[in-house]
């Protein structure tokens, strides 16, 4: 008997407590059976018959609580022992009165509990089945009568057991498909997380390569030529399927503008998570994007990097060290975009300004520059293309923190990013 329960990873919300309530309708139901026995007594003809099989009933049920107190100790053996004895009680209710004076079988309408309990097991399709066996064996003791109230009875109890059974199926099913969705959804956010990896280190480093040969010539070219395409082909794989994590690199805010990409180790906080302060951070981040790291706050390179300026609060700004890590990353890269496209049309580097501000509920980083500004659509043809430095680099990684990032475009007057992580939301 391989049971829908059996097939089931595992026991669904709705089932524990169906389980539970089954328990308590059997021992209730057991004693309403013998309070019902010993109210008609006197009408049995052989009432040692039913006094024997209540007793034992009323010690099978209390014996067997833990038995059906779960799906996966109520066994297709148990099940059928269980079935045997309700139907017994309701054949020996012919001997016990054979004149038929007492309309209720010796088991009652704890019977039904077996029915049920075969329903919340094996489905809907085994609880037809075991309430037809149950429905014979009450027709044969109405002895012919097929008074109304039995077929009534009888299919009460069917009517019942199939419904919940059907219930506990879709029960399943849907715990199925929501585990097989938290799956999906889990896989996703991985390897968006390794394309961001991805984007920060392997694909830059391939955009260079090819730049740089094109601008050398000779060998240099060829070697460009095939770095474009490696980084074509990458990019697609990034964009429309799973992908390796790459090997580890400083990421954008460390190798895109030449930095040692080395971060400060912040202390533990109370509950045992590294604290780092974005401020040092974000200030190291500014420091090599104008070239210069460790000399200042703003710098002008001769190589067309961005002049960055840093701003924030006197005052740490205490994060969770792997949400600083991400926030500083998504700064890098909005840095990395300003310097590869905010350029003037003499060809000098746009200014680039990033502000923290530390408010009462949220953790605010603004990335500003005063460039052409980004012309309408350009983000999403950019991320239709596989090029997916704003939706990964950037946004994946503050929709991960579970923060935002938005962007502020007017052409001729520069683009405004703003980071925004709400606090609370990492700790």
């Amino acid at each position: 008997m391989t049971t829908a329960g059996e097939r089931s990873t595992g026991v669904s919300a709705l089932e524990a407590p169906m389980w539970r309530a089954l328990a308590g309708y059997r021992v209730l139901t057991a004693g309403y059976a013998v309070l019902l026995f010993g109210l008609n007594y006197g009408e049995f003809q052989r009432p040692a018959i039913g006094v024997c099989y209540l007793t034992g009933l009323v010690a099978w049920t209390l014996a067997t609580l833990r038995r059906v107190s779960s799906n996966e100790r109520c066994t297709p053996r148990f099940l059928a022992a269980d079935l045997t004895i309700g139907v017994a009680g309701i054949l020996l209710s012919i001997p016990t009165d054979p004149g038929d004076t007492v309309s209720p079988t010796l088991p009652s309408i704890w019977m039904a509990g077996s029915v049920l309990a075969v329903a919340l097991k094996g489905g809907w399709r085994w609880a037809a089945g075991a309430s037809v066996l149950v429905g014979v064996a009450n027709l044969v003791q109405d002895d012919d009568h097929f008074s109304r109230g039995t077929l009534h009875n009888v299919l009460l109890v069917c009517v019942a057991s199939i419904a919940i059974g059907y219930v506990v199926e879709l029960a399943r099913a849907s715990e199925r498909t929501l585990a097989r969705a938290l799956r999906i959804e889990a896989a996703t956010r991985e390897r968006e997380r390794l394309a961001r990896d991805i984007h920060d280190s392997v694909l830059q480093v391939l955009a260079m390569v090819q730049r740089r040969g094109a601008a050398i010539g000779g060998e240099a070219a060829e070697l460009g030529r095939l770095a474009g395409e490696q980084e074509r082909a990458l990019r697609s794989l990034v964009a429309g399927g799973p992908s390796a994590r790459p090997a580890a690199g400083h990421g954008v805010a460390g190798e895109a503008f030449g930095g040692s990409g080395a971060e400060p180790d912040g202390p533990a906080g109370p509950d045992g998570t590294e604290v780092t302060d974005l401020g040092t951070l974000l200030a190291l981040a500014a420091q090599r994007g104008a070239g210069r790291p460790g000399a200042g706050r703003q710098r002008e390179t001769a190589d067309g990097r961005a002049r960055v300026s840093y701003a924030g609060p006197p005052g740490p700004v205490p994060l969770p060290a792997d949400a600083a890590r991400e926030i500083t990353a998504a700064v890098g890269a909005a840095l990395d975009n300003v310097r590869r496209h905010a350029v003037g049309p003499s060809g000098e580097p746009a200014n680039a300004w990033i502000l923290l501000e530390d408010e009462p509920d949220a953790v605010l980083v603004t990335v500003r520059d005063d460039g052409p500004g980004i012309p309408a659509g350009r983000l999403a043809r950019a991320e239709a293309e596989g090029r997916l430095g704003v939706s990964l680099s950037i946004r994946g990684r503050l929709a991960g923190l579970g923060g935002s990032a938005e962007w502020v475009s007017v052409p001729g007057q520069g683009t405004e990013v703003e980071l925004r992580l709400p606090k609370g939301v990492n700790k």
